[in-house]
């Protein structure tokens, strides 16, 4: 299992191409800049098989209806962000002055649903809102490996003055469901480096309470 970090657009957000020895792929975030994600993904020589979304705000899914449309596949995101997608208040677009929109997710996912299957790509389904209400995070166990979205960065964690934000919340998700992990999971964020769960619970100045 390999990935690629594409970071793109003007807040640089991280989107990743997870790819596998069967040539099978799957995009997560893809947040702009969709002629550099799929010139991404045709150097790769890769078939994506799904989109995934850890959050629905405009930075994350920006790209998404071009990727879509050119491999035809489906879109998977918590079916409380379902309706943000095409509602710029909520995924916080107009709040720094833009109108970015996604067409619906064809897969809505809810706090029940623990694992996700696509080809032959297992994930585990964490449960991390805070940062948004139906913030989750994609865990490959065995490429020891996590997709945090924006719950949780190197040295920092998500923002929570954005619509539904609420940080108590925030770290709870992320005492309960990230620190949880093996200390040697890398964590892959929505912003900024990646980093492992170890390097958090030593460092990060947010989770000094824990």
């Amino acid at each position: 299992m390999k990935w690629k970090k594409l970071t793109v657009g003007p807040v640089q957000e991280n989107t990743y191409i997870i790819y596998n020895t069967n040539n099978e792929a799957i995009v997560i975030d893809p947040g702009s800049e969709s002629k550099k994600i799929i010139q991404a993904i045709e150097s790769l020589k890769v078939k994506p098989l799904a989109i995934l979304l850890t959050h629905a705000h405009f930075d994350h899914i920006g790209a998404v209806d071009d990727v879509r449309d050119k491999y035809q596949i489906p879109l998977y995101i918590h079916k409380k962000e379902s309706d943000w997608l095409s509602n710029t208040k909520k995924n916080g677009s107009n709040h720094f002055g833009q109108s970015i929109t996604a067409k619906a997710a064809s897969h809505l996912l809810s706090d029940q649903d623990n694992t996700l299957k696509i080809g032959s790509f297992s994930f585990e389904i964490l449960s991390t809102p805070g940062h948004s209400p139906g913030s989750i995070s994609f865990y490959l166990k065995g490429a020891s490996a996590v997709f945090s979205g924006d719950a949780l960065f190197a040295g920092s964690i998500g923002r929570t003055d954005l619509f539904g934000g609420n940080q108590d919340i925030l770290l709870k998700s992320i005492h309960e469901k990230l620190m949880n992990l093996p200390e040697e999971t890398i964590v892959l964020s929505g912003h900024g480096p990646e980093t492992t769960i170890g390097m958090e619970m030593d460092s990060n100045p947010f989770l000094g309470g824990f």
